[in-house]
């Protein structure tokens, strides 16, 4: 298992998160789509959150079952938290938004986000 540091553009939002990276999602939902992120989902255990969560704002939308945070300075979204049908808690990784990663090298999966 790799350890990643990942966050926002101007440093306020910063976490790191352990495992190992398969395969990223890139959805076509209205909200992913517009962001451009491309998705690596990791159990909530093994996220941690470095800075100080009132530095994120949180956007809900459709079903409100997902927190999409984003950095309140600098706007960018670099992760979101949810949970699995079977209640398992998950944080969505934005892959782009972690230091130190060839996106060339990840296995990009198209997912059709809009039927969910």
């Amino acid at each position: 298992m790799t350890t990643y540091s990942g966050g926002c553009h101007c440093g306020k939002v910063a976490y790191d998160v352990e495992g190992t990276i398969d395969q990223a999602i890139d959805c076509n939902c209205s909200m992913c789509q517009r962001r451009g992120g491309l998705l690596w989902f990791v159990p909530r255990g093994n996220f941690t959150l470095k800075t100080d969560p009132a530095e994120l704002g949180t956007y809900h939308f459709n079903k409100h079952s997902i927190d999409h945070h984003f950095c309140k300075s600098c706007g960018i979204a670099s992760f979101s938290q949810g949970q699995m049908p079977d209640g398992t808690k998950m944080t969505a990784i934005n892959v782009r938004c972690l230091e130190g990663i060839d996106l060339k090298s990840v296995k990009v999966v198209p997912v059709d986000g809009r039927s969910f």
